[in-house]
């Protein structure tokens, strides 16, 4: 089955946001789709209910309990740090090889199609010597990167592309999550990105759209044709 790995160009760019709604637009469709977010830094056990892994458990229609929270991200740590910062701060280091053993075991369990996401930026460090994008090379699967429409993203999102691109990285599609306060204009960030980015589709998501806008997402993944014209709110 397919399997994913959802980067994007920064921390809180909206990964879980877009892995939730593909998920639950997967399984409307009658797809078994599976998530794992294997390294996870900010972990508050006592609001385990508001954590990444919840989001993608209840897309999932899936218990949050403590046991599934486990299975699906492994590697969590307290401090709302870097991985790597985190990790140390609990006497523990992470490496890209017990990583991605944990990932192959939940593409090898999965039953349809997997989004593997990963932790802040493509770039964010695992330990002293590897990062997030070292672990995506190891996987060897096709890439979807999540950017936003602030000020400066642009120059962001082509930073974390040209390193997947240079580490031979394959890229599934490129999806800008318009931003907040101080975003610049959804479709002149897209536009700008496809112009110098040609190796994958480049779709935009409006603020505030429904799950339902992630259909042309799932298109563009090979899985799903996109509905015709809709309030999907996602530019061409």
């Amino acid at each position: 089955m397919a399997a994913f790995f959802v980067t994007g160009s920064g921390t809180d760019i909206g990964k879980t946001w877009v892995c939730a709604g593909l998920l639950a637009h997967w399984r409307a469709r009658g797809l078994r789709p599976g998530a794992f977010k294997p390294v996870l830094s900010g972990y508050d056990e006592a609001a385990a209910q508001d954590s990444d892994p919840a989001a993608l458990l209840r897309a999932l229609g899936r218990p949050t309990d403590p046991a599934a929270i486990e299975a699906i991200a492994p590697f969590r740590f307290r401090a709302p740090l870097s991985p790597d910062q985190a990790a140390a701060l609990e006497g523990l280091s992470l490496s890209t090889r017990v990583v991605a053993d944990a990932c192959r075991a939940a593409m090898r369990a999965a039953e349809g199609p997997l989004l593997i996401e990963g932790a802040g930026g493509v770039m964010s460090p695992l330990n002293a010597h590897e990062t997030m994008l070292d672990l995506a090379v190891s996987l060897g699967v096709p890439a979807l990167f999540v950017a936003g429409s602030y000020l400066g993203a642009i120059s962001h999102a082509l930073t974390g592309l040209s390193a997947l691109r240079a580490r031979g990285v394959a890229l599934a599609a490129v999806l800008v999550n318009e931003s907040g306060s101080g975003s610049v204009g959804l479709n002149e960030t897209v536009l700008s990105v496809a112009g110098h980015f040609r190796d994958a589709p480049v779709l935009g998501v409006a603020r505030g759209a429904g799950t339902n806008a992630l259909s042309k997402v799932s298109a563009a993944l090979g899985l799903g044709q996109d509905c015709g014209p809709s309030t999907s709110s996602l530019t061409p």
